[in-house]
C-alpha cells in the first residue's frame, strides 16, 4: 500500500493531498510547484476547477502547451530534477492564465480565481496517511539485517526500507545515485513543523471536518452530485449551481459505491490469489530449472565422456591392430634376414670351394667331382629366383583410418529441440499377447501408446536374419498387424518397429524375440498343382486323374536348416514311376519330377530306383515300393544335401550335394499312385556316406 501513500511529485507521504479533476492526487505544496504560467489569448479552454465545475477530458486532450524555448513560459516535463522526476517551478505565480498538469496522466486543467483551493481536499487519504504514520513510528526492525534484527536508526522514503546503523553503512551510503535519497528516523513525520510521532486522533475528533463543506464551512455534506463526482450541502443547491445535474442522498449513493467497491475489490482479490499462486509457481520453477539445469549438465558431461570413452577404447584397438601388424612386418623381415644369411653363407662357401677346386691340376680328381659341383651350383643358382631377393613385405602400412566422417558428426553435435523430438511419432508398443509363431511364419501386432502431434502415417517393421545380423525391413504401411512368411525353421528373429510422420521417423519400439518352429509342419499346396492333380484328407492326400505324371509342391520353403518328411504309399497300380524330392517354386508341372533343371528327385518302380536331375539318371539302387511303404526325404541345408529312404532305412547314397538356395518339397505321380504326407518329424540317425 506505500506507493498508494506517496505524492507522484516528491514521493513522499501525502500531505494536505487535493483530489486534481482527473482523480489523481497531490500534496497541496507540489501542487503550487507545478503551476505553470500559459500565454494569455491561448489558454486551455477555461473550466472552473472546483468541486462544483464540469471537466471534459476531451477539451483537456486537445490542449496545448507552449515549450519553454518558444514562449518563455515553463510547461511539466518529466526529469530528473526532483526526487520523482518532476521538475519543480517557484510558487510566485499569478493564478491568472495559469494550469495544472497531472504528473501521471499529463492532463492540464485551468485555474480560476480561487487557484489551488478551488480543488477538493482528500480528507479520506489524509486519515488514511495519518493512520499509517501512526502505525509506522511503532518501534520497527532493520529489514536488512540477516539474524536477530535490531531497532531501525533510519527510514529512506524512497526506498520505504529500515535500516540499522551498520546495515545503511552497507547498503545505503549517502552517496552516488543514493545521496539524493530523503533519509529520515523511522517516527518522524516527514513534516517541518511537526516533531513528535503523530498520535491516533480520538474518536470523532474529525468527524464534522470531514463532512464539512468545503465552501460553506458551516455545512455539512449531505447529498452527492453525480454529475459533478462531488458532494454538495443545501446551500450550494440553493445557489443554484447542481440546479441541472442529477444529485442523490450522500448516505445512499455512499452505500452504492461502497457496494460496487466491494464487488470490483472480490474480482481483484481473485485475480490476486491467482497472482500469488503463479507467483509460487514461478518460484518453483526457478528452483526446478536450477535443479534440472545441474542434472542436464552432469547428464550431457556423461554422454561426453562416454563418447571419449569409446573413442578411447576403439583407439586402444587400432593401436592393438597397428602394433599386431608391427610384430608381423617385423617378424618376415628377421626370418627373411635369417633365411637370406644361411643361404648366402652356404652360397659363399660352395663358391670359395669351388674356386681351389678350379685351382688344382689334376684332372682326374676334378672330373670325379665336377659333376656333383656343377650340379650343387646350379642348385643353389636355382635357389635364387625371381622374388627371392625381394622384401616380403614394404616398410608401409596398409592401415587407414577415415576419421573426417567422425569428426564432421563431432562438429555438428548439437541438440535437439523438444519441440521437434515431440513432434515425430513416439515408439510404438509391440503387444506381445498378440504376437506369435507359426512353422517358418511370425505375426507381430503393434499399438501407439500416446497420440503423437502430427498423426501417423505409416510404420516400418524391420526383422534380422536369425542369426543376429542386420535388420532390414520386412513391411511398411498403416497397418497395425503383420505376418511374415518364408522364414527359417528353428530360427530367432529379433523384431522391433517404428512410426513416422511428416515431420520424420520415431524411434524404435523395445526388440521382441520370436522363434519359429524346431520342425516344419506343411501340406500340399493346391494353388501351385498340376490341374489334373487331386487334394484330399485337408490337402494332405495326393492323387491324379491323368496317366501322365504330374508335380504338386509342399507350402512350405527351406532355405537354412535339417528338415525331414515322409509320404506313405496308399495305393500303387500297374507298377507307375511316382518321383519324390524337392523343386523350385517355379518347375514343371506337367511332367516326372527332376526333368528339367529346377527339381531334385529319386523315381522309384517296384524293383528298383534312380536318382534324377536335369533328365539324368545316376546311382540306379536295387528296391522299390508296394503299397504300404513309406518314403523319406530329408533335406540338410546346413551340409546342402538330399538323402532318400525307404521304410526308415537309407536308400543309396547321399542323392545330392551342394544345394544352395530356397526349396520346397515335390511329387510327380500318375492316376496309378496315392500318396499320404507326414510332417513334424524327427531327423533319422546313423546315416550313411
Amino acid at each position: 500500500m506505500d506507493e498508494e501513500l506517496k505524492c507522484p511529485v516528491c514521493g513522499s507521504l501525502f500531505k494536505e493531498p487535493i483530489i486534481l479533476p482527473c482523480s489523481h492526487n497531490v500534496c497541496l505544496a507540489c501542487a503550487r510547484n507545478i503551476i505553470v504560467q500559459t500565454p494569455e489569448g491561448e489558454a486551455p479552454q477555461p473550466g472552473r476547477a472546483s468541486a462544483n465545475s464540469d471537466y471534459d477530458y476531451l477539451d483537456m486532450d486537445k490542449m496545448s502547451m507552449y515549450s519553454e524555448t518558444d514562449s518563455g513560459y515553463g510547461s511539466y516535463t518529466p526529469c530528473l530534477k526532483s526526487p520523482n522526476g518532476v521538475r519543480v517551478f517557484p510558487p510566485a505565480l499569478l493564478h491568472r492564465h495559469c494550469s495544472v498538469t497531472c504528473p501521471l496522466c499529463h492532463r492540464s486543467v485551468s485555474l480560476d480565481e480561487r487557484g489551488l483551493r478551488g480543488f477538493p481536499r482528500n480528507r479520506l487519504l489524509e486519515a488514511i496517511v495519518s493512520r499509517y504514520r501512526h502505525n509506522r513510528a511503532a518501534a520497527v526492525k532493520c529489514q536488512l539485517c540477516d539474524r536477530n534484527p535490531v531497532d531501525a536508526t533510519i527510514m529512506c522514503e524512497q526506498c520505504d526500507v529500515y535500516y540499522c546503523a551498520p546495515c545503511q553503512q552497507r547498503c545505503h551510503p549517502s552517496r552516488g545515485p543514493l545521496a539524493k535519497h530523503r533519509l529520515v528516523p523511522p517516527a518522524q513525520v516527514p513534516a517541518a513543523a511537526q516533531q513528535q510521532p503523530p498520535q491516533p486522533p480520538p474518536p470523532g475528533a474529525d468527524a464534522r471536518k470531514l463532512t464539512t463543506c468545503a465552501e460553506h464551512e458551516a455545512e455539512n455534506y449531505s447529498m452527492y452530485c453525480v454529475s459533478c463526482k462531488n458532494p454538495v450541502c443545501y446551500q450550494c443547491l440553493e445557489e443554484g449551481k447542481h440546479g441541472k445535474h442529477d444529485v442523490k442522498q450522500l448516505g445512499i449513493t455512499w452505500k452504492q459505491h461502497k457496494c460496487q467497491l466491494s464487488q470490483a475489490l472480490n474480482g481483484v482479490s481473485d485475480k490476486a490469489k491467482d497472482a500469488k499462486e503463479f507467483l509460487v509457481q514461478l518460484k518453483n520453477l526457478l528452483q526446478q530449472i536450477q535443479e534440472n539445469g545441474v542434472e542436464f549438465e552432469a547428464c550431457l558431461v556423461a554422454q561426453c565422456d562416454s563418447l571419449i570413452e569409446a573413442l578411447t577404447r576403439q583407439k586402444a584397438k587400432l593401436l592393438t591392430k597397428v602394433t599386431k601388424e608391427r610384430e608381423y612386418k617385423l617378424k618376415v623381415v628377421r626370418d627373411q634376414i635369417t633365411h637370406c644369411t644361411m643361404k648366402l653363407r652356404q652360397t659363399t662357401g660352395m663358391m670359395e670351394f669351388c674356386l681351389e677346386v678350379i685351382k688344382e691340376n689334376d684332372p682326374s680328381g676334378f672330373l670325379q667331382i665336377s659333376d656333383a659341383l656343377i650340379k650343387r651350383v646350379q642348385s643353389s643358382q636355382d635357389q635364387w629366383v625371381k622374388g627371392a631377393l625381394e622384401p616380403k613385405v614394404g616398410p608401409e602400412f596398409d592401415l587407414s583410418v577415415n576419421t573426417d566422417p567422425l569428426l564432421q558428426s563431432i562438429l555438428q553435435l548439437d541438440f535437439v529441440q523438444s519441440r521437434e523430438i515431440l513432434t515425430v511419432p513416439p515408439a510404438p508398443l509391440l503387444q506381445l499377447e498378440k504376437c506369435c509363431t507359426r512353422n517358418n511364419s511370425v505375426t507381430l501386432a503393434w499399438r501407439i501408446t500416446t497420440a503423437p502431434v502430427l498423426p501417423v502415417e505409416g510404420y516400418v517393421l524391420e526383422l534380422d536374419d536369425g542369426n543376429g545380423g542386420q535388420y532390414r525391413e520386412v513391411y511398411v504401411g498403416k497397418e497395425t498387424v503383420c505376418t511374415v512368411d518364408g522364414l527359417h525353421f528353428n530360427s530367432s528373429y529379433n523384431a522391433r518397429v517404428k512410426a513416422y510422420n511428416a515431420n520424420g521417423v520415431g524411434a524404435y519400439s523395445k526388440t521382441v524375440v520370436l522363434k519359429t518352429s524346431d520342425v516344419a509342419w506343411f501340406t500340399f499346396d493346391p494353388t501351385s498343382a498340376h490341374r489334373d492333380i487331386m487334394l484330399t484328407n485337408e490337402n494332405q492326400t495326393v492323387s491324379c486323374n491323368s496317366y501322365d505324371d504330374r508335380v504338386v509342391l509342399g507350402m512350405a520353403a527351406f532355405s537354412k536348416g535339417v528338415h525331414y518328411w515322409e509320404l506313405s504309399v496308399d495305393r500303387y497300380d500297374n507298377h507307375p514311376d511316382p518321383a519324390f524330392g524337392v523343386a523350385r517354386i517355379n518347375t514343371m508341372k506337367d511332367m516326372m519330377l527332376g526333368k528339367d533343371d529346377k527339381a531334385w528327385a529319386m523315381y522309384v518302380d517296384n524293383n528298383r530306383s534312380w536318382f534324377m536331375h536335369n533328365n539324368s539318371h545316376t546311382n540306379r539302387a536295387e528296391g522299390g515300393i508296394t503299397k504300404g511303404s513309406t518314403v523319406g526325404v530329408l533335406l540338410d541345408l546346413n551340409k546342402h544335401t538330399l538323402t532318400f529312404f525307404i521304410n526308415k532305412e537309407q536308400h543309396g547314397p547321399v542323392a545330392f550335394e551342394n544345394l544352395e538356395g530356397v526349396f520346397v518339397p515335390a511329387v510327380s505321380l500318375n492316376r496309378n499312385v496315392q500318396v499320404t504326407l507326414c510332417t513334424g518329424l524327427e531327423v533319422p540317425k546313423n546315416l550313411k556316406q
